[in-house]
C-alpha cells in the first residue's frame, strides 16, 4: 500500500477530483463509450500485440501534444513539425515507430462525429504511409 492510497497527501476534494475526471473523459472521448470502443477496436487491428489500453494511453497522449501545438501553428503541416519535436520527449509513452499511426488516428478523430464513423484499417494503413513519405 502506497501514500497515495491513504489520499494524506491529496489537497482536493473527492468531488473535485470526481469533477477533474470527468472533464477529462469528456475531453478524451467526447462521443463516449461508443468513441472507446471504436478506437480499442482499431487499435486492436493496427496493433494486435498491443493491449489496447496501451495504445489509448499513447493515443491520448499524442491528441493532447497535437492540440497544444495545433493553437499555435501557422498550418497542419507546421502543427505536424512541432508536434514531431514535441513527442520526442515522450518516448516512454510513444514508440518512435509508432508515431505516425498515433498521429494518423489523431487527425482522424479530430474529423469524426457522434457517429464515430472512422476510416477502416487499411484506410488508415494508407494515410499512415502518406504521413510517413510527407515526413522524410
Amino acid at each position: 500500500m502506497g501514500l497515495g492510497d491513504f489520499k494524506l497527501f491529496q489537497w482536493k476534494s473527492n468531488r473535485q477530483v470526481e469533477k477533474e475526471a470527468k472533464a477529462y473523459a469528456q475531453w478524451a472521448f467526447p462521443f463516449g463509450e461508443t468513441q472507446k470502443e471504436k478506437l480499442n477496436a482499431l487499435f486492436s487491428e493496427l496493433k494486435p500485440k498491443e493491449m489496447s489500453t496501451i495504445s489509448l494511453v499513447s493515443f491520448l497522449t499524442c491528441k493532447e501534444l497535437y492540440e497544444n501545438v495545433k493553437e499555435e501553428a501557422e498550418s497542419q503541416d507546421d502543427a505536424i513539425r512541432k508536434f514531431l519535436k514535441l513527442v520526442k520527449n515522450h518516448s516512454s509513452l510513444v514508440k518512435k515507430k509508432d508515431v505516425t499511426m498515433y498521429l494518423a488516428v489523431v487527425l482522424a478523430d479530430m474529423e469524426i462525429d457522434e457517429e464515430c464513423d472512422y476510416p477502416n484499417v487499411e484506410e488508415f494503413r494508407e494515410r499512415i504511409q502518406e504521413l510517413d513519405l510527407k515526413l522524410l
